[in-house]
């Protein structure tokens, strides 16, 4: 099981969406190095940190858990999606996404800020590659976000 960070605008799609719907497909990747990651990297049972970024107080607000393994993004095809790309070819799909399951709100947020300032999470690629909308989160500094994000509401 790995430990990932992914990142959404909570006005388009956020924590409180992914509780509703209990499992969702993350889409719209359309980045290459995510995409890699999505592809070669993500498994099912791996864990995700939701992250809210493009608003008032961008911060860890939950967890899900990856529940299906990366499969062609559909968006891709479609022309009256945002997420369209004309040059994605059916036979050889260029973007892929994978479906979450919600898993938890945090009790308290962890925001941006705060990881800034924690030692034991400096080296996170939210501080130092923050325009990434996947990112890795070593098994250490989950842990260390996980306490910081008590009491979780769970759920599984």
């Amino acid at each position: 099981m790995a430990w990932w960070l992914f990142k959404t605008e909570p006005d388009t799609y956020g924590i409180d969406d992914l509780q509703r719907e209990g499992v969702s497909p993350w889409e719209g990747i359309r980045n290459y190095q995510a995409r890699n990651r999505l592809r070669d990297e993500i498994q099912c049972g791996d864990q995700v940190f939701i992250y809210h970024s493009s608003c008032k107080v961008p911060a860890i607000v939950g967890l899900a858990e990856v529940v299906q393994a990366a499969y062609p993004d559909p968006t891709q095809f479609d022309p009256a999606s945002p997420y369209h790309d004309g040059k994605s070819d059916p036979q050889a799909p260029r973007w892929l996404r994978v479906d979450v399951a919600y898993r938890g709100h945090a009790g308290t947020p962890l925001t941006l800020q705060a990881v800034k300032t924690d030692p034991a999470l400096a080296h996170l690629e939210l501080v130092n590659r923050s325009r990434l909308s996947i990112q890795s989160v070593d098994e250490a500094a989950a842990r260390h976000i996980l306490d910081l994000l008590a009491p979780l509401t769970r759920h599984t």
